[in-house]
């Protein structure tokens, strides 16, 4: 394959996904991952792209919204591993929020059958808990996204209103230092603002892919958030960055 044809299959497959890995182009273009870094500093020097740690991420002023069964099989065994550690937060008779995130859906899975209030917004998130007797669980409504598998719009915010709960987890598009949390669309920016409204304990599901992106739309300050589950690819000086502004970070093993 030669380079031009290279860097066009890059930025394809950047726009398509929202965001890639190293590891995965270097796989898919199967050439080194150093030759993957200096393509992406070429295609980020000609507007084509932004880096992220890790990786890179679309430009695109407005990404649409990735189709739930891709986002279930990107950063899978990161995602489980997030999950499992997320869930070792939850006690008996916690009310909490799951949000429309295949990490939110891989905690459900294996959320135990305990006395618990699930508020969540993700039909996937609510029929995996159906089958859990000790577990109740509340459904936002509103619109449907079909992409997402979620609700969302004004009637799925209203309906946030009539709730507080002890902790919230969530994901996101993207962390950035000075910026914060960001989505890419606005409207699952808008319900997952209004979760962290309601919530005493915020809980941002986050791989590492995440750090150093700023997506479409703008939804959390970084105090805001209590605790970062990210996983073991997060770097020492970003996870010291994190903590000088008050946020604290784990790493799932």
């Amino acid at each position: 394959m030669l380079v031009a044809e290279r860097h066009e299959k890059i930025v394809r497959l950047v726009n398509d996904r929202g965001s890639i890995r190293v590891s995965e182009l270097s796989d898919i273009c199967q050439v080194t991952e150093e030759t993957i870094r200096r393509d992406l500093d070429r295609l980020e020097e000609a507007g084509r792209l932004l880096r992220s740690h890790g990786g890179a991420v679309s430009i695109a002023e407005h990404q649409p919204e990735i189709p739930y069964i891709e986002r279930e099989i990107t950063m899978m065994e990161e995602k489980k591993r997030i999950a499992r550690k997320a869930v070792s937060n939850i006690e008996p008779n916690d009310r909490i929020i799951l949000d429309a995130s295949t990490t939110a859906w891989y905690m459900a899975s294996i959320i135990p059958d305990i006395p618990l209030t699930v508020l969540t917004n993700s039909i996937k998130v609510a029929m995996e808990l159906s089958t859990k007797e000790k577990v109740e669980v509340i459904s936002t409504g509103g619109k449907l996204a079909p992409r997402s598998l979620s609700f969302l719009g004004p009637s799925a915010e209203r309906s946030l209103d009539q709730y507080h709960v002890d902790k919230v987890f969530l994901s996101c598009k993207g962390i950035h230092l000075e910026r914060g949390i960001s989505e890419s669309n606005e409207m699952q920016a808008l319900v997952k603002k209004k979760m962290i409204g309601i919530s005493d304990k915020v809980y941002l599901l986050a791989d590492t892919s995440k750090f150093g992106v700023q997506a479409f739309t703008y939804f959390a300050e970084l105090k805001q958030i209590n605790e970062i589950i990210t996983d073991d690819e997060i770097d020492a000086l970003q996870v010291r960055q994190l903590q000088e502004k008050g946020v604290a970070v784990t790493v799932a093993p």
